[in-house]
């Protein structure tokens, strides 16, 4: 998501504690969203099943509604659900029918995304990626292969909704269904005409499936961005949150989503970006382990109850402009009736004001919006906050088991096993892969002359790589000579191309060479597939060029020569990180595990920490890979810090216009050190963990930590 204003977006929301029991209408005027006869306000709350698991549900979906939100917001999500064509799943953080009947039965509305692409920094924007390679197919315009599975899938989904009944017409809490997301500028460019063809066909499909409640486009209000391994960590204040949100009712909005309300995790290789972190907390007012973030919560949550006192004068009443001031004024709703609403607010982003209303004084801080519900008291002001900022610490508790003993596997640098396929040439890291992987080896040789002047003057060749990201490890006779030959590539991000061309990235660095033979062996890898952009389906990852300078002749290229490539590490085609694959290879038993060696996968056997808490994983001493417990995917950690020089505060002003720097905190930390680590994982006593270490770390530090609030 990008934009970071309150828009009037074509969701809806439900009133606060109302049930839904019997089959509702759902239509809308000018005014607003209109149910049952009945025009609503809606707050909805955005909350994403895959990004936390059935156990957090029903607590996510309470706190929500106790918020004062009265919808769920939710996209779903295809390449989760569609493994291969017509291979449907819908099990664990996937049940989605699951998830739709607790936002029933916590009396909340709910607003269904079918998609079918979703942004959201999510891997390939939601789309399968295995789509990408049928024959002719073109994302998200009007071609006939997509238009073929989008059907399929969106149908699969709509049908499945009715059986359980849960759509607004049939007495269900669904009362918007979503066709396509963020369909605007960069497609308007790319296709020309807006992608109309294909709105008309997908809305026209929509309405055909006769599900009783209107699909619609939509854009909504965003938190800040997401973060990216090796960024600082952004944060939006309650303020100006509140602010937002208020001005947005005050100008005549009626459905309003927090993007987001929990953010969650994304666990597994589900990030995209690329480089898009495991943890999508978003300063949501639930943190991504489920615990309420005071003070956005609570005084989100007033703001709430102020704005639905004013719902019946909002929607009914007739709205008056009266300026107060060169950046003050108020909007006023007034009914026939008497009834009244009123709005008064201050975008001075400095100075504090006081104004006159109705022949009373009202003071106004700077950037903020006062709410009369009767046109006389103000029951709420953006900018007061009332509620302490709650004290969150992560508790550590070693790894516990009697006795704690690990396992080693150390992978083979280069290929293991039998090549997947031999070529003259470098071929693109995802079109080999087919993302089930992160993983692709590039493996070739070079022979050194004994006569080699750098064999005997003390000098080294250097080896230099272009790569279209995302990241390397370079192995010379299978040694990998420390950090110096390992490629972190931070700066492609969604908008670094839109051509589908991608950007080029060199890295170079001395290496060693013998005389005779030597063996180079390239891992490379993705973080997270582009999730958004034009042509985003069509962008390229791996190497594209590998030299070496500094022979006497002159540099050699090894591009064109011929390469052995080898999908995955054998540690992931044995499946070594399920219970049932733990026997499918030998490990080597220590109390005292390897450290600083890469290519290892750690495993060892642990006891659940005390308590109810959630719990992270403190990963502060590895370097980077993937990390599971009891065969659930806890999902990429990569311990790559923000630059000390990025510009950190230690508090900020939330007057004027938000932007994603303004309020940033980290510098010079890793941007995330802890992973999430659900408590419904656990079982009782011996739990498997199991590590991929690539870089080198010391798995002897290891910890778990318990996130508690005070």
């Amino acid at each position: 998501m990008s934009s970071n204003t309150s828009l009037l977006f074509c969701l809806v929301f439900f009133l606060a504690f109302f049930s839904i029991s019997l089959a509702s209408t759902v239509t809308y005027d000018h005014r607003s969203l209109i149910i049952d006869g009945q025009r609503k306000l809606v707050l909805s709350a955005s909350i994403h099943y895959p990004r936390s698991v059935p156990a957090m549900w029903p607590g996510l979906i309470k706190k929500a509604k106790e918020g004062g939100n009265n919808a769920i917001d939710t996209y779903v999500f295809w390449n989760g659900h569609e493994l291969s064509p017509g291979n449907y799943y819908f099990d664990k953080r996937y049940d989605l029918v699951k998830f739709a009947k607790i936002v029933q039965q916590e009396g909340m509305y709910l607003i269904l995304r079918i998609g079918p692409f979703v942004a959201a920094e999510w891997n390939f924007g939601g789309i399968p990626v295995w789509l990408h390679y049928v024959p002719e197919t073109v994302f998200r315009t009007d071609n006939e292969p997509f238009k073929f599975y989008m059907q399929n899938f969106t149908t699969y989904i709509v049908n499945m909704m009715k059986k359980e009944k849960l759509f607004a017409s049939q007495g269900g809490p669904i009362i918007l269904a979503q066709v396509e997301n963020e369909y605007g500028g960069d497609l308007e460019k790319v296709y020309g005409d807006g992608g109309k063809s294909y709105v008309m066909w997908a809305a026209n499909m929509a309405v055909a499936q006769n599900i009783g409640v209107p699909w619609i486009m939509c854009w909504q209000y965003d938190a800040p961005d997401p973060v990216y391994f090796g960024e600082r960590d952004p944060h939006r204040p309650v303020e100006d949150v509140a602010f937002s949100v208020a001005r947005f009712f005050q100008k005549g909005g009626s459905v309003h989503n927090y993007y987001m309300y929990h953010g969650g995790t994304n666990f597994g290789r589900t990030s995209g970006g690329p480089f898009v972190t495991t943890s999508y907390d978003y300063d949501a007012p639930i943190d991504e382990y489920g615990i309420v973030r005071l003070p956005k919560w609570g005084h989100l949550k007033k703001l709430h109850e102020a704005i639905m006192s004013c719902e019946h004068a909002l929607l009914h009443g007739e709205q008056t402009l009266l300026s107060l001031g060169p950046f003050q004024e108020a909007d006023v709703y007034s009914e026939a009736s008497g009834a009244c609403a009123a709005f008064l607010s201050n975008t001075d982003p400095e100075n504090d004001k006081t104004v006159t209303f109705q022949n009373v004084s009202y003071h106004l801080p700077a950037w903020s919006v006062s709410i009369l519900p009767y046109c006389k008291n103000v029951t709420f002001n953006t900018a007061k906050v009332e509620f302490q900022s709650s004290i969150v610490e992560m508790v550590p508790e070693n790894l516990r088991a009697s006795p704690l003993q690990w396992n080693i596997f150390t992978e083979k640098a280069g290929v293991w096993g039998e090549a997947d396929f031999t070529k003259h040439g470098l071929v693109d890291h995802i079109n080999a892969t087919k993302d089930t992987t992160d993983y692709l080896w590039y493996s070739t040789s070079v022979y050194v002359n004994e006569n080699e002047s750098f064999l005997s003057n003390g000098t080294r060749p250097k080896i230099v790589i272009s790569s279209a990201g995302h990241a390397l490890y370079a192995f010379i006779n299978q040694k990998l000579e420390g950090d110096s030959l390992f490629s972190e590539i931070s700066n492609l991000s969604p908008s670094s191309s839109g051509d589908g061309t991608g950007l080029e990235f060199k890295f170079e660095s001395p290496v060693n060479l013998k005389a005779g033979k030597n063996d180079i062996d390239i891992l490379g890898m993705t973080v997270g597939l582009q999730h958004a952009g034009p042509f985003y389906d069509s962008m390229p990852a791996g190497l594209t060029s590998v030299k070496l300078e500094g022979f006497d002749n002159g540099t050699i290229d090894l591009s064109s020569k011929a390469w052995i490539y080898k999908i995955g590490l054998e540690g992931e085609h044995f499946k070594i990180y399920l219970p049932s694959g733990l026997n499918n290879v030998k490990w080597q038993s220590t109390s005292e595990p390897p450290k600083n060696q890469p290519l290892t996968w750690y495993q060892t056997k642990v006891d659940p920490p005390p308590g109810d808490d959630p719990i992270g994983l403190d990963m502060m001493d590895m370097g980077k890979g993937l990390a599971w417990l009891n065969g659930e995917e806890i999902g990429r950690y990569w311990l790559r810090k923000s630059s000390v020089y990025d510009g950190c505060t230690s508090s900020c002003n939330y007057r004027g216009t938000y932007n994603q720097n303004k309020c940033r905190t980290g510098c010079g930390e890793p941007t995330q050190r802890w992973y999430h680590v659900p408590r419904s994982w656990f079982k009782p006593s011996g739990n498997i963990l199991v590590i991929f270490e690539e870089k080198g770390g010391d798995p002897s530090k290891i910890k778990f930590s318990r996130r508690t609030s005070i």
